[in-house]
């Protein structure tokens, strides 16, 4: 059902807000946005395997997600993780106008042998396309499958979103390297984005999991404004001072791309575990 939320979202334009997701999500009026750019938490330490499983690491000790991230362990209960991710799209699709799209960065991965398509968080949402962005390699240290090369980026659209002119011949299989020059622990490329951003009509993008600020940095790059939430007072100074930074020097373009960045470990964060229940949601 449709709400009759009547908040101008012209007080968070080219801001970040520092909030829930859900919570910021259902301030916003109906059909108030042109477009959704967001990479959410992967909840990659809840594993079958022996990569980043329960905070142990593995063969991956030294990664930078073994920490997680601040204000959220990445180690939800599979069910409680989906219906999270399936009240924030629908959120987002609520907010998109009519000729809206939601593109939602996400990755498969192989759950006691068997690879976890996210279907269970996709389903039943206007997915129109799916684009590969295939990254740069890396190690893999299980034997039954190949080294993962690339991560997916769903494309829900309303029913009269369309591209921007000539830009529908790009192809659906995008090679971007990721972002290694940056403090947050899974980031990704400004390019990336840049290019979702540029291939449409929107005046205005939302990212419900700002992180670094990435998405707003990209919308700037291609004249557009933002709006940016996340719950980490952390990463959201992180993405103020990295939009500071851009602002005094557009010319130069994103800071991340020419200062060399140091990463600080977040403090591990307790597991959220139990059943699946709203409340719980709500906290994280």
């Amino acid at each position: 059902m449709a709400s009759s939320k009547s908040t101008s979202i012209e007080k968070y334009l080219n801001k970040f807000t520092c909030e829930d997701t859900l919570k910021f999500l259902r301030k916003l009026p109906d059909n108030s946005i042109d477009l959704a750019v967001t990479s959410p938490p992967y909840n990659i330490k809840n594993s079958t395997g022996n990569g980043l499983k329960d905070g142990r690491g593995g063969k991956w000790s030294n990664a930078h997600l073994l920490d997680g991230y601040t204000d959220h362990a990445d180690t939800m209960p599979y069910d409680l993780y989906v219906e999270w991710q399936r009240q924030c799209i629908s959120e987002v699709m609520r907010v998109l106008k009519e000729d809206g799209a939601f593109f939602y960065n996400h990755k498969w991965r192989v759950q006691k042998g068997l690879i976890q398509n996210r279907q269970e968080i996709v389903e039943g949402f206007p997915l129109r396309q799916i684009i590969i962005w295939q990254r740069a390699g890396g190690f893999n240290f299980n034997p039954g499958y190949f080294l993962p090369t690339y991560e997916v980026v769903y494309m829900f659209t309303n029913p009269k979103f369309k591209l921007a002119p000539k830009k529908n011949g790009v192809g659906d299989v995008w090679k971007f390297p990721q972002e290694l020059n940056n403090p947050h622990p899974a980031p990704f490329p400004v390019s990336l984005v840049e290019r979702i951003i540029d291939s449409t009509h929107a005046k205005v993008v939302l990212d419900p999991f700002m992180g670094s600020g990435t998405t707003a940095i990209a919308a700037k790059l291609c004249g557009r404004d933002f709006i940016g939430v996340d719950l980490s007072k952390e990463y959201c100074k992180m993405a103020k001072d990295r939009m500071k930074k851009y602002e005094a020097n557009p010319e130069l373009g994103d800071p991340y791309s020419y200062e060399k960045i140091k990463r600080k470990p977040p403090k591990n964060k307790k597991p959220i575990t139990g059943k699946s229940n709203s409340k719980q949601i709500e906290m994280l």
